[in-house]
């Protein structure tokens, strides 16, 4: 693996590539994400190379160590060419990895002159990129499933005047994209208006799924209004993970979008979708632009195959719930670059039970875009539950079908580019045939009512009975067209009476055949040895068709000339004949013949397979969901699901359904209830590691939108910090959310200042709260935040419940138990220095952090007392009185008439809305302003509120 076996690799390098490569443009995975791999041939072996920066990648990302590097030219390691060699299966690895997890641009270089062992200059012969990977498709993915689809986008910015044909400088931001699906072959547009923080643009690259961006390049100054939107434009991108590619201005025309458009998208009076988003397309302003860079990007004109063959559709951002990148992080719903691996560790990997690489990439698609219908919501609802109690029926669609469907869209496509070979025809031919008995086991599905049975008639059975009518000609043609006796030995060839040639050659086969079999009968009577038992016909790797015997039997061929030796091994000898010799060849000879014949007969058969494979039905997915929710820890309930914007949430025992499942996890659930107008504003304070971010991941609903501010993160390379992250998301979300949003906050202000920070937290949250009005869950450490319920009625505080033992006499300490039960009320501690404790500190760094945090209360307590000891203590008690005088004059007009003794609260009446009460309080302080102004105890106590 780590390139030994080629001691003289030096020696396959021309000197004269190291001056090639230095004059190549210059890339590197770190710098502008793109690897350059060479493709190289020697002694009949063929390896790839990587050199300079690239060499050095691989070195670290594939073998993991520097030794496998070797250093070209004078100067070795320290001013020699880095460089390395990999297998063609390591490299095919590697580079699907590049493209897929890594979020690469590959580059793939030939020899241009020859294939000798030494080549000086190479050119480039294939490029791709995470978002267009036709040109390696058939070199990395023939055997490989494509989990996430590869879609690609452009971008237009265009603006215009807010009101039409007003004057001034106010204008709005006009977007139009343009995006594409190669794996499908479906176009998609979009035209809206977008904010200057760019929400609607992420917002789709989220749902779609977004993994390359195509952007205009900027001005040559810079300084434009178009320069710095495309600079906001980027940092969006970057931060959904989206590779970015710039293109000239000048292909982002539309003046031929027309023409194109009618030469790749397919005619079929069928698909009437595609007709009017063609046709709907021509009215948008901006996206066809975007569409025009799209195919000239793609090179998709330049390919005959793609003509007729693409579809079109518009994409409406509002029928889908929006997400935003964070929010697709805090709530891990799909698997990151670096845990494609980890299962149960996201919603995806938690409920991809899918048995085909199709049913996964709609799965992902499907948790990126969360529907807002309603009546579509219950719909799948009602299909799940179904699934959910009939066990039976669930598992033979598991196992019995699924389990053996391929991935019928690539497949498709690779017919329709007429790369298709007679193994894909036959995993066609063979998925057919389980077709039948997939519908029928969907008819006999156990529905407890006509509702049910009509939805998976609907959804399934119209759509897959039609599919079956299509493709029972096409089963026909594959039992006429090909041998299916030989697939149990993996061969797949066409039968001989379908072309005259075949069956010539055939016959010739079937008589060199025979005259093998004969010859190993005459030899064996001729040396009086049983048949198959001591004398062994054989196809030697070495010797091809020959004879063997057994050391000891080789006697019997002795001193005999017409038994021609060949040579001697560990399992006998081998030996020919003449005859034999002659029909070897023959045999030989008539097999190439027939392979030639028929790989020229191939494109035809897969010609006519290619017609009856124009569309893919739906698969029956939702049985994975019914699946993870009848084996959770816990079984999952069937919610019930209003109209948005039309209630509330509330959730009984919740839990977090990829922590629950966790090796050695005992979860506590808790209940959340967020009502509107009353509680959809919620303070979570308590104890670090005490279940606050887990308590508001598990939350989701029937909303417009989720959007998240969640963990700390920067970007040195982009001049990010952490504190500007945070900032960045939240003016996000404020200029996002509307009242249908929910919004989730884990931490805000915790980059700069405690002053700064808790500022900004309590402006932030009572813009959401007060004007907003979204539904909000904000996790904080900023205990004083809790007051915002004494201002805002519909703010409430929750904590999470910890347990603190008594204080140890020895110790000084207090043993602390985290519950992870969430109830109403407020935590005024974070046990910070505990859970350090915890993480196993040093023990000096714990005293000390105690010493010092106690030193900063007792300085504040101070501070306290050091501002009244600078009034004179008849100043302090006359403003006491002045303040219990306001006071009792506020409760005896507002309080209920239930008398209270002393030192008890008082009751404030029920009678008095607190807008009354407050009213009330203003009264009071005018009546008393004179004596509250005079005393300066009073002005300073009113000045720190």
């Amino acid at each position: 693996m780590y390139g030994k076996e080629k001691e003289d690799d030096t020696d396959t390098f021309d000197p004269g590539f190291i001056s090639f490569f230095n004059k190549l443009p210059a890339k590197s995975p770190d710098t502008t994400g793109t690897i350059r791999l060479f493709h190289r041939k020697a002694s009949n072996e063929e390896f790839y190379s990587a050199h300079g920066a690239d060499a050095l990648y691989v070195a670290q990302h594939v073998f993991h160590t520097n030794s496998v590097l070797k250093y070209l030219g004078s100067g070795g390691k320290a001013a020699g060419l880095p460089s390395v060699t990999l297998r063609p299966t390591v490299a095919t690895s590697f580079l699907r990895e590049a493209l897929t997890s890594r979020q690469l641009k590959v580059e793939i270089w030939v020899p241009e002159g020859g294939h000798g062992k030494k080549v000086a200059k190479f050119k480039l012969d294939k490029e791709a990129s995470p978002g267009n990977l036709q040109a390696v498709e058939e070199m990395l993915f023939v055997n490989n499933d494509i989990l996430s689809p590869p879609v690609i986008m452009a971008v237009k910015l265009a603006s215009s005047p807010v009101v039409p044909g007003a004057a001034g400088k106010a204008r709005s931001k006009t977007v139009g994209i343009g995006f594409a699906d190669t794996s499908l072959r479906q176009f998609g547009v979009a035209d809206f208006v977008d904010n200057d923080a760019f929400s609607n643009v992420e917002t789709l690259a989220i749902q779609l799924g977004i993994k390359e961006a195509i952007v205009p390049t900027g001005t040559a100054s810079g300084t434009t209004d178009r320069d710095f939107d495309l600079k906001k434009l980027k940092d969006v991108l970057e931060r959904c993970d989206i590779v970015i590619t710039e293109r000239k201005p000048s292909e982002f025309v539309s003046k031929t979008i027309e023409e194109d458009l009618m030469r790749l998208l397919a005619s079929t009076p069928a698909d009437s979708s595609t007709a009017e988003s063609s046709a709907a397309i021509r009215t948008l302003p901006t996206a066809p632009s975007a569409v025009a860079a799209l195919i000239a990007y793609l090179s998709l004109l330049s390919d005959s195959s793609n003509h007729g063959a693409w579809t079109i559709r518009t994409h409406d951002l509002d029928q889908y719930m929006r997400l935003d990148a964070s929010a697709l992080r805090a709530l891990n719903l799909l698997e990151s670059g670096n845990n494609t691996g980890a299962r149960n560790t996201t919603l995806l990997g938690l409920l991809n039970k899918c048995k085909t690489a199709q049913g996964t990439r709609m799965l992902g698609s499907w948790l990126k875009q969360p529907l807002v219908n309603r009546h579509e919501i219950l719909k799948r609802q009602d299909l799940v539950e179904t699934f959910v109690e009939d066990s039976s029926a669930r598992r033979t669609l598991q196992d019995d079908f699924m389990k053996l469907m391929p991935d019928m869209n690539r497949i498709s496509k690779r017919f329709q580019k007429s790369v298709a070979s007679l193994e894909d025809v036959v995993r066609v031919y063979q998925a057919v045939l389980k077709l039948t008995g997939l519908i029928e086991a969907l008819k006999h599905v156990k529905t407890e009512s006509d509702r049910s049975k009509e939805l998976i008639q609907e959804t399934y059975l119209t759509h897959l009975e039609d599919y079956a009518a299509t493709l029972e000609k096409y089963a026909e043609m594959v039992e006429q067209t090909l041998d299916l006796s030989e697939l149990d030995r993996h061969n797949y060839v066409i039968k001989p009476d379908y072309d005259p040639r075949l069956q010539k050659l055939a016959d010739q086969i079937n008589a060199a055949r025979d005259g093998l079999d004969q010859e190993h009968r005459d030899v064996a009577h001729d040396l009086d040895l049983d048949l198959d038992k001591k004398l062994h016909l054989e196809n030697s790797a070495t010797y091809g068709y020959s004879f063997r015997l057994t050391k000891n039997d080789s006697r019997a061929i002795a001193n005999k000339r017409k038994y021609i030796e060949l040579g001697t091994i560990k399992s006998g000898v081998y030996f020919t004949t003449t005859k034999l010799k002659g029909c070897a060849t023959e045999y030989q000879e008539a097999n190439e013949a027939y392979s030639r014949t028929q790989s020229g007969l191939v494109k035809e058969v897969v010609s006519i397979a290619c017609a009856h494979l124009s569309r893919v039905p739906n698969q029956p997915l939702l049985y994975s969901f019914a699946h993870v929710a009848v084996n959770a820890p816990e079984a999952y309930v069937k919610p019930a699901v209003v109209e948005k914007g039309g209630g509330d949430l509330v959730l009984k025992d919740a839990r977090h359904p990829c922590l629950e499942v966790q090796d050695d996890m005992s979860f506590i659930p808790n209940d959340v209830e967020m009502i509107k107008d009353k509680s959809e504003f919620q303070i979570i304070t308590g104890p670090n590691m005490g279940g606050k971010s887990t308590y508001i991941r598990q939350v989701a609903a029937h909303f417009d939108s989720i959007l998240c501010r969640v963990g700390a993160g920067d970007s040195q390379l982009k001049g990010i910090s952490t504190f500007m992250a945070e900032m960045l998301e939240t003016a996000t979300i404020l200029k996002s959310a509307t009242k249908d949003s929910l919004i989730i906050i884990d931490e805000l202000g915790r980059g700069t200042s405690t002053y700064d920070g808790f500022g900004l937290a309590w402006s932030i949250s009572e813009k959401i709260a007060s004007e907003i009005h979204a539904f909000c869950m904000f996790a904080t450490h900023f205990h004083e935040l809790t007051a915002l319920d004494q201002e805002l009625s519909h703010v409430q505080n929750l904590h999470v419940v910890a347990h603190v033992g008594d204080t140890d006499e020895q110790t000084k300490e207090r043993d602390i138990t985290l519950l992870y039960k969430v109830e109403p009320g407020v935590s005024d501690q974070s046990f910070g220095i505990h859970v350090a404790k915890m993480a196993n500190f040093p023990e000096p760094v714990v005293r000390l952090a105690k010493r010092k945090a106690e030193e900063l209360e007792d300085f504040g307590t101070e501070q306290v007392a050091s501002q009244e000891s600078q009034f004179p203590p008849e100043i302090v008690e006359s403003g006491v009185q002045i303040v219990e005088e306001l006071l009792k004059a506020w409760t005896s007009r507002s309080s209920s008439d239930v008398p209270t003794a002393d030192g008890e609260d008082v009751v404030m009446s029920d009678d008095l809305s607190p807008e009354a009460q407050l009213q009330e309080l203003k009264a009071c302080f005018s009546e008393h302003q004179p004596k509250l102004e005079g005393n300066a105890w009073v002005q300073n106590l009113l000045a720190s509120l």
